[in-house]
């Protein structure tokens, strides 16, 4: 069974057991987040689907670890004017381990 669940304004398909790759929560490691904004529930004989939420599905989690990611470098550059920037940055994620989808 899976779902297709809404983590901060992004959709994420989350099966038992499965580990998301979420932008970064405040929480400590191994604290359990529940998320009721589930859209769609699948891999069973029928599909459920949401207008846009089902209601009384939750997906229950919790948080493996934080850590940021590889470094994404930012050029910016124009001809003929001298030009030149260079930033970058590293993003920070949260990987959620699936425990359970409940009220299906």
């Amino acid at each position: 069974m899976y779902a297709l669940v809404e983590i901060k304004g992004k959709q994420y398909k989350a099966e038992k057991g499965a580990l998301l790759k979420v932008d970064r929560f405040n929480d400590e490691q191994g604290a359990s987040l529940e998320f009721d904004t589930v859209m769609l529930v699948g891999g069973t004989e029928d599909v459920k689907v949401g207008a846009p939420y089902l209601e009384g599905v939750k997906v229950k989690t919790v948080v493996e670890e934080t850590r940021k990611d590889k470094k994404v470098i930012i050029f910016k550059f124009k001809r003929r004017k001298g030009y030149r920037r260079k930033r970058g940055h590293r993003q920070e994620y949260s990987y959620l381990r699936v425990e359970d989808i409940t009220g299906v």
